[in-house]
């Protein structure tokens, strides 16, 4: 099934290149590209490579097919952390930390690690603090497990297992099959807990933050001493960071016009 093109210019024709290979679960060489954006051969051909040249496509490790190249994931991760470090959205995560009386962050996936881009502190610091900008493993932060859990299965446990799953603390999970069990689970429940696993002594959950189509863009969770909130007692962060992520999905794909005009200066 081929995809119509907007308009005809090489930029239009380059995006939706992009567009269709980052939708792809697998690799696809230019013929396929082709077929399904109904260029011709030779255009794609032309495209691609130029694409490739600015490492925003790249060759699947020995083969001809293409995915996307390091340096679109690295301009993706910077434009949803720009997305959301705004005065709106930034309101919502501090509201949502004022609620729950504990610190929440907004957290990416770039090259496998998760990344954090904004967080709201509403208590003095006792443990790990995500600040903007720091970086964690994804197997042992709730971020990370979304992420992973989202993932086709083929794709999950092939991940999964290409990861160096790090001993952190003692309830680090290391086994790619206990975590995979893990992932399924959070799969099913459409939120994820950790106990532990990063850093002694401090527990968090985390829930997705979706685009209108499903795609996950980015998760709000929280962080928070064991000796204030127990594990189990994260449950009851849940449904306030499921209204608090709406309410991100939200206004995400919306204009900019939040600004404040103290921000424009």
């Amino acid at each position: 099934m081929s995809v119509s093109i907007n308009s005809d210019g090489p930029l239009d024709r380059a995006f939706a290149i992009l567009d269709f290979v980052s939708t792809q679960i697998k690799a696809v060489t230019a013929a396929d590209i082709a077929k399904n954006l109904d260029l011709p051969l030779p255009t794609a051909h032309r495209l691609i490579s130029n694409l490739e040249s600015r490492g925003l496509l790249q060759r699947a490790a020995g083969t001809k097919r293409f995915v996307v190249g390091n340096n679109l994931v690295v301009l993706a991760g910077k434009t949803i952390g720009s997305a959301f470090r705004t005065a709106r959205r930034h309101a919502v995560l501090q509201n949502v930390a004022t609620e729950i009386g504990e610190q929440c962050e907004i957290g990416i996936v770039r090259n496998n690690a998760v990344v954090y881009v904004d967080s709201v502190r509403v208590k003095a610091p006792q443990s790990l603090q995500f600040d903007p900008g720091h970086s964690a493993p994804l197997h042992c932060t709730s971020t990370g497990k979304i992420y992973l859990s989202m993932l086709p299965a083929r794709a999950r446990e092939k991940l999964v297992r290409s990861l160096h799953l790090e001993q952190h603390t003692d309830h680090t999970i290391t086994d790619p099959k206990a975590l995979l069990q893990v992932l399924e689970e959070t799969r099913k429940t459409g939120w994820a807990r950790t106990n532990e696993e990063f850093v002694k002594g401090v527990v968090g959950c985390a829930v997705p933050i979706l685009a209108p189509g499903g795609t996950l863009i980015a998760c709000l969770g929280v962080s928070v001493p064991v000796a204030r909130v127990s594990f189990d007692d994260l449950q009851h962060f849940r449904e306030p960071l499921v209204r608090a992520a709406k309410l991100l999905s939200e206004t995400i794909l919306e204009a900019n016009s939040e600004f404040s005009a103290e921000e424009e200066e």
